[in-house]
């Protein structure tokens, strides 16, 4: 890795005491000097800095503009990774030209005004296929990021993920999979990345002289979400095996210049408020383009407009393996589904062989009144079609997949066969624009919805709720704004408009097919005999039936001469200016941490002017009594305490030790009454929370200590707080005295165990080769939720997890150190010793547990829940413990998992957002090939058991970091819920079906 700034220098070895003491864990960032927005603005030309270091002196602590050179080689990850976790405002991370290859992804977090750049997408390419995590680039909670000129290959799951990103720009990008084919490689990759499109296999095994795709491929390439102000521009995604170029659950977004080729969706944009497709190119996918709206997740989208784009010969077989994106048809130019206001103008669709452009509802998947998620609308309104070239469409529908049909129960193969049944004017034929003809009525006895507190959600100018997930759940859609006092509908504002459009080549200009009807005796059919699946066995059983013939006169949609009048155009997206918010500091500089460092102290007392930067030794602190060992009695009122149940790391031993500056007070903040429900105590300005990892080894009495991580309340120059993660690892030197190493890069280490666990008494024995020590961005990762404080926040200390007694985890220390401390209530200890206040009083019994307070049960203790063991309430309280302390820091509405819709909040029910018959938000190797989440009864068919029993595929670990093993007892617990516990009764409950997607039909 090389530092550029006029002169170029190297950096010796990796990670260096001088390198290693500039970075800071938790607000870590860089960018070129410019905005993001400006670079936009300007040619999109930006040159490395030839700028001239900045000189730092006592009243000036900080530097920026730093460039970081990484080069190809063996010591291209590290200095990777080094780089990425000392980017500040003002810096950026190069690459040089070449094929790199990468064993780590590139994760970016909490920071501002950074660049990541190469040489151009054809000149470098970051190939992450040996790579340890599921994602190559990703961005979170990223203020101002520009990424170009660079392609990612062979990502185990996405390519380009900025997600919690505000003002991001992806420039001249490429994402990359190796698909079927030879692996993209040094030796090849200048011939490989140029891939065409002249002959999509549109069934497995066809010819495919191009490029051959493959289920096994990651499943985004460009993939925005939950952000704001993003610009996609001259991008290129190849193989993905769900969305090449996507955008989703984001306000203001353009998608432009770029194109898609070999992916399952070419483009996607998702319940985006504010979207605009402009000028690219979609061919060779299995669909072109999609505008929708997905249920279940952050929020819900409104007003796209598509133009000057291209769709052609999209007839690539569908190879996703499960969600809503496996049912699209091959053949598709353009989809939507339950999205209102999109304007498609300016467009041409060719050679598509189901349909130019599908127009469908979530009627026609999940039943009328069946869609959930009653906060979705499920139809698609206010959609304008007009001045569009549409040519050669519907010409050879896909065939139904029998064995998914008759034995799985999958009948979405069924639906293409269904439209060529009804369009009579061409038989076995689809159309330019295929309807599904399916408008709601008014719901005159649905109350307009409310949030938790029971007040009315907001409402658009038009009247219709603008819900997120906060809302609950209504019992009904709420539809009266769609119609007048009369119930008769307001159009064409909740209807269509087509007109202008050239309809050239084969097939039929318009169908409405009805949606489903005579699907269901379809199907009741072949279930007697598979040959029924035939245009001509259909016929035979659908004659005469209502809604088996289509309707072919478009005259519903002409707007101009039903009403006089047309939709007028949308409006285009415009990406405000970037600016920066002043809160993130740039890097401290090496002066100043070498004074704060190096300040004496008193004996006993901490250095707390220290905790302000990164030390090169965890001893700078002065935090224990023994240097060498964080076991040992912390100084100045530090408080070991231990949590009711914790965070899975490959069965390590955790000490955890509290420290609060002289004269500061921590507050109780609890869940109850809604209130903080997922926070934890509100530490003052200048805390300190130590974890110390350890492996025991009982039948050998020693305990190894593996790394000590900090938590450390800061507060910035412009005055805001922020917690800063710090990693250290323990090492020996040359005499074996005990010493700690500054490691924001991360390690791993081959460790063992062997104990009785101190709840359960189980008796835990195992090793690995590869105990993960993750790096600093990536505790950024699991810590930094929207809804807490800045930074990396932290996640156990919650009223619930401390209500108990403290013992430590192991009796390896007897009663030194911290082994000596009063087992008694940790949260009365506290008050006791006038650290805590806003505490009520505590009713404490004879275990030390205070009753009149919420408690958090040990997940591994029949009947610690306060039901009888091994009870449903028993056992479902439990997991629910399991899954929060392991899964809930993400999966929360304003965690990095948010954007999935799956939840497992302590308050929240236990229904769709908690996983019930939830299906999932994307594709490939992380669903498993399962179709729900959670299926009642049945932890085989459950995406979470998949999951979490996962130890080695970064596609499917979960939690994807600080573990390498699964942890046996806790896949048991989950399994023993979904098995026994959970049934269809649940919310929810009933709709995992059998594994369709289309709900609205019997097994």
């Amino acid at each position: 890795m090389t530092t550029r700034n006029h002169l170029r220098r190297q950096v010796p070895g990796f990670l260096t005491t001088m390198v290693a003491s500039l970075m800071l864990a938790g607000c870590l960032g860089g960018g070129d000097s410019s905005s993001p927005q400006a670079k936009e603005n300007e040619a999109r030309t930006t040159k490395p800095s030839t700028s001239p270091p900045v000189i730092t002196t006592p009243g000036n602590p900080f530097s920026e503009g730093r460039t970081f050179f990484v080069e190809a080689g063996p010591n291209a990850t590290r200095d990777m990774v080094s780089a990425m976790i000392q980017l500040r405002p003002g810096d950026t991370l190069e690459f040089a030209c070449g094929f790199i290859e990468l064993e780590h992804g590139l994760l970016i977090q909490a920071t501002e005004d950074v660049t990541v750049k190469g040489c151009g997408k054809d000149e470098t390419v970051l190939s992450f296929r040996d790579s340890d995590n599921v994602t190559g680039l990703e961005a979170l909670n990223v203020r101002g990021i520009t990424v170009r000129d660079l392609t990612i290959a062979d990502s185990p799951g996405d390519a380009f993920k900025l997600k919690g990103v505000k003002w991001g720009t992806l420039l001249n990008v490429r994402a990359y999979w190796s698909g079927g084919g030879e692996p993209v490689t040094a030796s090849n990759y200048t011939e490989r990345l140029q891939v065409g499109c002249t002959q999509p296999p549109m069934n497995p095994g066809d010819p495919t002289p191009d490029y051959v795709p493959s289920s096994a491929s990651g499943r985004y390439g460009i993939y925005p979400v939950e952000s704001e102000n993003i610009l996609v521009d001259n991008a290129e995604s190849v193989g993905a095996s769900d969305a090449g170029i996507y955008v989703g659950q984001t306000n203001t977004a353009i998608i432009r210049n770029s194109r898609a080729v070999y992916n399952v969706m070419g483009f996607e944009i998702e319940n985006v408020q504010g979207g605009e497709y402009d000028n690219n190119l979609a061919e060779c996918n299995t669909g072109g383009f999609l505008i929708y709206d997905l249920e279940n997740i952050t929020q819900y989208g409104d007003t796209s407009v598509m133009l000057n784009n291209l769709a052609r010969n999209n007839n690539t077989y569908n190879f996703a393996h499960s969600g809503l994106v496996s049912a699209v048809p091959r053949g598709t130019g353009f989809l939507t589904l339950g999205y209102d206001n999109i304007e498609i103008v300016n467009n041409t669709f060719e050679d598509h062989s189901t349909a130019a452009i599908i127009y469908a509802s979530y009627e026609l998947i999940d039943g009328k009144d069946k869609t959930t998620d009653k906060k979705l609308d499920p139809y698609t309104e206010g959609l304008h079609i007009h001045d569009n070239i549409l040519r050669n469409s519907g010409y050879d529908l896909p065939p139904p997949n029998f064995e998914k049909v008759v034995l799985e129960g999958q009948v979405e193969s069924v639906l293409p066969t269904l439209i060529g049944l009804k369009n009579i004017t061409n038989p076995g034929k689809g159309a330019h624009i295929v309807w599904d003809g399916l408008l709601d009525d008014l719901d005159a006895d649905c109350p307009y919805p409310v949030d938790a507190n029971g007040d009315p959600v907001p409402q658009d100018s038009n009247g219709k709720p603008i819900h997120t997930n906060e809302h609950p759940n209504p019992a009904c859609h709420y539809n009266a704004y769609k119609f007048d006092s009369q119930a008769t509908r307001k159009e064409p504002q909740w209807g269509s408009c087509f007109h202008h459009n050239a309809f050239e080549g084969k097939g039929q200009p318009y169908l409405n097919f009805h949606g489903t009807q005579g699907l269901e005796l379809a199907l009741a059919a072949a279930e007697q005999d598979t040959s029924i699946l035939s245009l001509e066995g259909l016929q035979s059983v659908l004659a005469g039936l209502d809604g088996a013939v289509g309707d072919t006169d478009p005259f519903v949609h002409d707007c101009q001469a039903r009403f006089g009048k047309l939709l007028p155009p949308l409006p285009r997206v415009t990406i405000p200016p970037f600016e920066r918010s002043g809160t993130v500091d740039p890097a401290p500089s090496q002066a100043e941490i070498d004074r704060l460092c190096s300040k004496p102290v008193r004996s006993g007392q901490v250095n707390w002017a220290a905790t302000a930067v990164n030390c090169p030794r965890l001893d700078q602190y002065n935090l224990f009594a023994d240097p060498g060992d964080p076991r040992s009695t912390p100084h100045d009122n530090g408080l070991p305490y231990v949590l009711n149940s914790k965070l899975f790391s490959d069965y390590a031993t955790k000490y955890r030790v509290a420290f609060m500056p002289p004269g500061t007070r921590a507050v109780y903040r609890d869940g109850q009454g809604g209130n903080n429900l997922n926070g934890t105590l509100h530490f003052p300005n200048g805390t300190v929370l130590a974890k110390t990892f350890a492996f025991t080894d009982e039948g050998e009495g020693t305990e190894e200590l593996v790394e000590t991580r900090l938590l450390v309340k800061r507060t910035s120059s412009t005055g805001g707080a922020f917690w800063d993660g710090i990693t250290y690892i323990w090492e020996t030197d040359s005499n074996g005295k005990p010493i700690t190493r500054l490691a924001p890069e991360g390690g791993t280490r081959a460790v063992s165990w062997h104990y009785q666990d101190h709840t359960s008494g189980q008796l835990l024995t195992g090793s690995t080769p590869a105990y993960a020590i993750p790096n600093a961005n990536q505790c950024i990762t699991c810590h930094s939720n929207d809804d807490q404080e800045s930074g990396s926040a932290p996640i156990g200390p919650k009223p619930r997890n401390l209500n108990r007694a403290y013992t430590p985890e192991s009796a390896f220390m007897g009663t030194r150190g911290q082994g000596g401390f009063p087992q008694v209530n940790q949260l009365q200890y506290w008050v006791d010793q006038g650290l805590l206040t806003n505490v009520p009083d505590l009713e404490l019994d004879g275990r030390g547990v205070a009753t009149n307070i919420e408690r958090l049960p040990h997940w591994n203790l029949p009947g610690d829940s306060g039901a009888p063991a091994g009870t449903d309430a028993d056992v479902e309280a439990r997991l629910r413990a399991y899954l929060e302390v392991n899964c809930q820091h993400c999966h929360n509405d304003r965690g990095a998992a948010s954007n999935t819709g799956y939840y497992l909040d302590h308050f929240r029910a236990v229904d769709a957002g908690y996983g019930i018959c939830k299906k999932p938000t994307a594709t490939g190797g992380g669903s498993c090939g399962r179709q729900h989440i959670v299926v009642p009864g049945q932890a085989d068919s459950s995406i979470v058991e998949c999951r979490l029993a996962s130890a080695n595929d970064p596609q499917r670990r979960m939690p994807p970091i600080a573990r390498s093993v699964a942890h046996t007892e806790g896949v048991a617990l989950l399994r023993q819920w979904i098995n026994q516990v959970v049934d269809s009764d649940y919310s929810n409950g009933d709709a995992c079906g059998n594994g369709s997607i289309f709900q609205s039909l019997p097994n």
